[in-house]
């Protein structure tokens, strides 16, 4: 597993594989069970998260009690509640795993430790981050000029393999809607 963080860090820095040994030891690995919540709201965001395998997914409980999910992380994404993380505060969010997940992992005070030993790390949590950012700006600007039916086509258009793999209630849950209504627009586009 550890050789699919060296491959995603080669994207970004470069680094030899004593340099990576040794990054590698302010890490942890764990498996995550389906629908295991890493984080529940209220807590202290401890960690990073970064998917080796499997599925995660952010949310929260909106007045009406229903989930909204905000982010999905796949393999070789990273995720957490970006504020809560770096003020060592509650969450308002969830992280929980939609399939069996391996995850790798870092606290707060071990990136600030990997950070000052390796700085070249800064460079690559700084192209992290402005991924991030940059399709964050994006789906505002989908949500903001697209109708709703136009935001699910585009989204199914740029990531085919991604919207077969996450459950629909899932699907219209980070768009908007409600499952009722996704299953009206797909069977429209069938017809």
């Amino acid at each position: 597993m550890s050789r699919i963080f060296r491959t995603h860090l080669a994207k970004f820095i470069e680094v030899n594989n004593k340099e990576f040994d040794e990054i590698l030891k302010y890490f942890d690995t764990r498996s995550v069970a389906r629908k295991e919540n890493l984080l529940k709201e209220g807590q202290i965001c401890r960690y990073h998260y970064f998917v080796l395998k499997g599925l995660l997914r952010q949310f929260f409980i909106n007045n009406d009690g229903v989930e909204q999910t905000t982010e999905f992380a796949i393999e070789t994404w990273w995720l957490t509640d970006n504020s809560a993380y770096e003020h060592k505060s509650p969450t308002s969010f969830y992280i929980q795993a939609v399939e069996k997940s391996e995850i790798l992992y870092i606290s707060r005070a071990n990136q600030e430790k990997l950070l000052k030993a390796f700085p070249v790390m800064e460079r690559y949590f700084r192209f992290i981050y402005q991924r991030a950012f940059a399709a964050s700006q994006m789906r505002i600007k989908y949500h903001l000029s697209f109708s709703k039916k136009e935001f699910y086509f585009s989204l199914s258009k740029m990531y085919p393999e991604f919207v077969q793999r996450v459950p629909q209630y899932l699907i219209a849950s980070y768009l908007g809607f409600t499952p009722e209504y996704l299953s009206e627009i797909r069977r429209q586009n069938i017809s």
